[in-house]
């Protein structure tokens, strides 16, 4: 997949170093993202990673570097969820919109899934923006869904949905 500045495709082994500093080591963005902190690059366990169908990379066109990831889980009958996370150093630059909306895209008229939803933390304005921008509306709200980080966190749902073919 690929959008003006970006290019989405699976992660490779190439990719342990890019990850471990912009997710996995990357403090702020573990504080909305849910992933395990790993805190030096050799203690990283990447192994789960290269081969997945159901996480990608977000690369910069230019660089080919990973600068972010999208995941698809919680797949059931035309429905799906995602996920995404992006290095706290590429923040605010409208990169995560542009791959969630192509994503999106990918999901609903690739792999024709009807429902596609995402979910933040309560408070997380700037996964929310994200969210509208690339079409989604809120669904429901889930109070004290998960602990993470040893907080009980609330979850936002958005979802959007494709017509149904005629």
């Amino acid at each position: 997949m690929v959008t003006g500045r970006l290019i989405i495709d699976p992660i490779r082994e190439t990719d342990k170093e890019d990850y471990f500093i912009n997710i996995s080591h990357d403090k702020k963005v573990l504080q909305t993202f849910i992933c395990r902190y790993a805190e030096t690059l050799e203690a990283f366990d990447f192994s789960a990673y290269p081969g997945r169908n159901d996480v990608f990379a977000i690369r910069l066109k230019e660089t080919g570097r990973l600068i972010g990831i999208l995941s698809v889980f919680d797949e059931k009958d035309s429905a799906c969820e995602i996920g995404y996370g992006i290095g706290s150093a590429y923040w605010n630059k409208g990169y995560t919109t542009e791959a969630v909306r192509r994503f999106l895209e990918y999901l609903l008229f690739q792999r024709n899934f009807h429902t596609v939803y995402a979910s933040f933390f309560t408070g997380n304005d700037a996964s929310r923006r994200v969210m509208e921008k690339c079409g989604m509306t809120y669904d429901h709200f889930s109070e004290k869904e998960l602990t993470y980080l040893g907080i009980e966190r609330d979850l936002t749902y958005y979802a959007i949905r494709r017509w149904p073919d005629f």
